[in-house]
């Protein structure tokens, strides 16, 4: 079932009754994350989510998603999470550690807890490509990152 099939559609407002979800949200590159977080609370918002269905957590960087994504599953018993983030290359190998750690880490909560998230974490050269990404010509990572969320969810 792709994201347009009619039966996707047809089925998400329904299955989507009763669930909560999460947003965490790095404040590093806040610029980026500002849109990728407006652009999946939008979606969201298109699919019969309300406000209060949403719940948004900002954290200080993109290390620390892993630990909010963590804590919205446990003590806020969201149904899925997406983790936002921008993590841009600069003189050193720093950003292949962090992006590494995150992923291992965002992977690491989805099965500890069976729920859903999703890693909505840019990771580029420089900033052209992450503003590309967040609504430019590659696409729009905040969408699609809703995007798969409810499409497992709606599973």
């Amino acid at each position: 079932m792709s994201f347009d099939s009619p039966n996707f559609n047809s089925n998400m407002e329904k299955n989507l009754s009763g669930k909560k979800i999460a947003i965490v949200r790095s404040l590093w590159n806040k610029n980026i994350t500002d849109l990728l977080l407006q652009s999946a609370t939008n979606y969201l918002k298109s699919t019969g989510l309300n406000d209060g269905d949403i719940l948004i957590k900002n954290v200080p960087g993109s290390m620390e998603l892993v630990y909010g994504s963590n804590e919205m599953i446990e003590k806020e018993k969201v149904d899925g999470v997406i983790a936002l983030g921008c993590i841009i290359k600069g003189e050193t190998d720093h950003d292949q550690y962090i992006s590494n750690a995150v992923s291992n880490g965002l992977v690491s909560v989805c099965l500890k807890y069976s729920k859903p998230v999703i890693f909505g974490v840019l990771t580029t050269n420089n900033l052209n490509q992450a503003i590309d990404r967040c609504g430019g010509k590659h696409g729009d990572k905040g969408i699609e990152s809703a995007k798969s969320l409810i499409y497992l969810l709606c599973d």
